[in-house]
C-alpha cells in the first residue's frame, strides 16, 4: 500500500527514484490504477517495501493486457520514446509493475530524472 505524500516527499529528497539504471537501459517501478477516468501520470508513491514508484492511471480496464498496453503508450508519449523500447518485466497481472526502457542507461536516466524534477518543482 502506498505511503503518505509526506513520506514520498522525504524519500524523493533522500535521493530515492523510481528509475534504476541497468546494463542495457533503465528499469522503472510503476504503481498502476486501471479503469481510471483518464490516462495520466499522477506523481510518485512510496511503496510498503520502501521503494519509490511512479503512480500512473489509465482508462483501460485490466482485461487482456489492455491496461498494460495503455501504460506503455502513456509513458512512451510522455517521455517521447518509441513504444517498442518499453517492455514489461514484472507485474503483468499486478498493480505493481517493473518496466524496462531499452537504450543508453546514462542518457535515459538523465532524461527521466530531469523530467521527474520538472514535475515535482
Amino acid at each position: 500500500m502506498p505511503r503518505s505524500d509526506c513520506e514520498t516527499q522525504r524519500a524523493a529528497a533522500a535521493g530515492a527514484s523510481p528509475f534504476k539504471p541497468g546494463a542495457d537501459g533503465v528499469r522503472v517501478a510503476v504503481r498502476l490504477k486501471p479503469g481510471a477516468g483518464s490516462d495520466r501520470i499522477q506523481g510518485t508513491a512510496l511503496e510498503a517495501d520502501g521503494t519509490l514508484a511512479l503512480k500512473c492511471a489509465v482508462g483501460a480496464a485490466a482485461v487482456d493486457g489492455k491496461a498494460n498496453e495503455a501504460l506503455v503508450k502513456l509513458l512512451a508519449k510522455s517521455w517521447q520514446l518509441p513504444k517498442s523500447s518499453i517492455s514489461l518485466v514484472r507485474g503483468k497481472r499486478d498493480r505493481r509493475k517493473l518496466l524496462h526502457l531499452a537504450g543508453d542507461p546514462a542518457a535515459l536516466l538523465a532524461r527521466l530524472e530531469s523530467w521527474l524534477r520538472g514535475r515535482h518543482g
